[in-house]
């Protein structure tokens, strides 16, 4: 059944590549479980009189067996996204499966304090080499009456990919960049964290000889060194400024820059095959539409 708002959707890539993660990593860490484990989560975005548009998106935390939904985690990570992206808010939530389950409608019920019409984004992992649209559908809550009974269903809503000109620019800037010498990202990434493996062990193998150096000096095994006690004596004086609350907010932030430009970068090259895709599918839809007047979805 088709959706009677009236409504248009307009969903980014990146909330598709955000849910593909989540399903990744709780699959790839549930191993061999079947059926694969379901995952939830809510979507951000801006709604602008009949307008909706999809920016971004969490993860929930949700027990599919007591049907119980955290409710302190969600208040949490809405209130967190509100301090960084103001103008987003939660337009509703997503899952993965195949098709719509019987206890969605408890989790689509339980947001509507939040939202009094949120959104239901599906997501299907399931691979159909067959299929030509994306696996993702979007629904609407809609009140029928059925056998003389008020009922909320669920109603498919269609929706388009929209990309704005910073995102393209990103996408296609981090797909063309490859390693310079011809070796794939993943044997640069191991060498890296291989040498970065053997400064560390170096480092701790001197700190043992240093310690194993002034435990002998104190029980009288050594003779007293005074230049060397003196550089020791400086290298432990820095240690409380290394310890200092300034110093920590400047790693953190550092940090932070450094996982967000990572998981940036992952995130443009996923992004980049999906602007493909859809182009694609455009241009499908297109000459489709050209030849038998039908509109396009996408």
């Amino acid at each position: 059944m088709s959706s009677s708002s009236g409504l248009t959707f307009k969903l980014h890539p990146l909330v598709i590549v955000n849910i593909s993660d989540h399903y990744t990593r709780i699959k790839a860490q549930s191993g061999s479980a079947s059926p694969p484990p379901r995952v939830y989560g809510c979507v951000l975005g801006v709604q602008t009189g009949r307008n909706v548009e999809i920016f971004n998106s969490f993860e929930l935390h949700y027990d599919a067996t007591q049907n119980v939904l955290d409710r302190a985690f969600l208040e949490s990570k809405q209130e967190q996204y509100k301090k960084v992206f103001p103008k987003y808010d939660v337009l509703g939530w997503y899952s993965t499966g195949s098709d719509i389950q019987d206890s969605d409608m408890l989790i689509h019920k339980a947001l509507t304090d939040i939202n009094e019409s949120p959104v239901y984004l599906l997501l299907n992992p399931a691979i159909n080499h067959a299929q030509k649209d994306l696996p993702i559908a979007i629904f609407e809550s809609e009140l029928h009456v059925i056998e003389g009974v008020p009922s909320l269903i669920f109603v498919n809503a269609s929706y388009t990919i929209e990309t704005v000109e910073a995102e393209r620019i990103s996408v296609d800037h981090v797909a063309h960049i490859k390693p310079s010498d011809g070796s794939s990202a993943a044997t640069q990434l191991a060498a890296h964290l291989t040498g970065m493996h053997s400064a560390i062990k170096m480092l701790n193998s001197r700190i043992r000889v240093l310690h194993h150096h002034l435990v002998s000096i104190q029980k009288g095994e050594a003779p007293y060194d005074h230049s060397l006690l003196r550089q020791v004596s400086s290298l432990i004086r820095r240690l409380p400024a290394i310890d200092s609350s300034r110093f920590q907010d400047d790693f953190l932030m550092e940090y932070n820059d450094t996982l967000l430009m990572t998981y940036l970068a992952t995130i443009t090259k996923c992004s980049s095959t999906m602007n493909e895709l859809v182009d694609k599918f455009n241009t499908a839809y297109d000459k489709q539409n050209r030849r038998g007047g039908r509109s396009t979805f996408i």
